[in-house]
């Protein structure tokens, strides 16, 4: 089986935090989001994963070096494709025309999940969906009741049903769907300007092909930076088999409410940090109260008072705030 994970867009609602580094590559509880997105699939994916695809822009060496070892840490093969434009969904997964073969799960980098099922693989499709309260605001599935989906609706205006589509897909045929995307881009068969893989499913559900739903328990959204602080929360909450909190870590005076994540050589002094907060490596905190919050690495934050903040790499914050957005290599004094 393969993995495509698109991850080209520019991530401007996490601004100033994708300014210096692609959103999938934010960390969650100590890991990038990416990571957590592909540990997961391969949870539930029914067969060991052979390669992972990376959709990406200009993001530099350095940020493809990390997508390659986070593949090889997975033991898969980790694969790099461009998109130098912003053509589509459709278009997205087309740039990695040459890894759609076999078993293919497409995951979109921005969005978590927790989900109990075993892929079936023997399906033509799966559209990993969760109920949501408005669905007006989603692409949502009708299904019939054999549970095959028998409509793609994008964001109904009146009631059609309340599965939203989280974009994962399985597909049993990753060449089958290769063709059905090219056949929308030699025929530029676009919405909005934009090649859209609906378009694709839909024709491929036309063919004959049996579309199932995969309900998820919970749908984690990365998208802004108070989604991303609930995510880390959710993340914290649900995580059983993870060390959390580093040997490293020095205390001096300090209190930690679980569950949180504190990593290595970090040094907490005078302070009370959580429920719900995460630390990232060689960072220093002192008088400080912190929840609720997302620091990543080496991070200097004296006097802070922060509740549903995100703070960047390498910043320097001696103040007093109640909820901030602080981007990489902020001084704030």
């Amino acid at each position: 089986m393969n993995i495509i994970i698109p991850m080209a867009g520019m991530g401007k609602r996490m601004r100033p935090h994708t300014l210096t580094i692609p959103k999938p590559l934010i960390r969650i509880a100590g890991k990038p989001i990416v990571q957590r997105l592909t540990e997961g699939l391969i949870n539930v994916a029914g067969e060991s994963v052979e390669e992972i695809a990376f959709i990406i822009g200009d993001f530099g060496k350095e940020v493809e070096t990390e997508l390659l070892a986070i593949a090889e840490n997975l033991g898969a093969k980790g694969k790099i494709y461009y998109q130098t434009e912003a053509l589509g969904t459709a278009h997205a997964i087309n740039c990695a025309a040459d890894s759609l073969k076999g078993n293919v799960i497409v995951a979109f980098a921005d969005t978590l999940f927790d989900a109990n099922f075993q892929m079936d693989v023997n399906k033509d499709g799966i559209i990993w969906t969760h109920k949501v309260e408005d669905p007006s605001a989603f692409g949502v599935v009708k299904k019939d009741a054999q549970g095959i989906i028998t409509d793609f609706v994008e964001k109904p205006a009146e009631f059609v049903s309340d599965e939203a589509i989280i974009g994962i897909y399985y597909f049993k045929d990753g060449e089958n769907l290769q063709s059905e995307l090219q056949y929308l881009m030699d025929n530029n068969i676009v919405k909005g300007g934009e090649y859209q893989l609906t378009d694709a499913l839909e024709n491929m559900k036309l063919k004959g092909l049996k579309f199932f739903s995969g309900q998820v328990k919970e749908w984690l959204d990365c998208g802004n930076k108070d989604a991303t602080v609930y995510t880390n929360q959710r993340i914290l909450e649900l995580n059983g088999i993870e060390k959390l909190i580093a040997d490293s870590v020095k205390k001096n005076n300090a209190v930690i409410i679980e569950p949180c994540f504190i990593g290595e050589n970090v040094v907490i002094e005078n302070s009370i940090i959580g429920p719900h907060v995460s630390i990232g490596a060689n960072s220093t905190i002192s008088n400080s109260i912190i929840t609720n919050s997302i620091i990543q690495t080496n991070c200097n934050i004296d006097k802070a008072t922060l509740d549903n903040s995100m703070i960047g790499n390498y910043v320097s914050y001696k103040t007093n705030a109640r909820s901030l957005s602080m981007g990489d290599f902020t001084t704030l004094s």
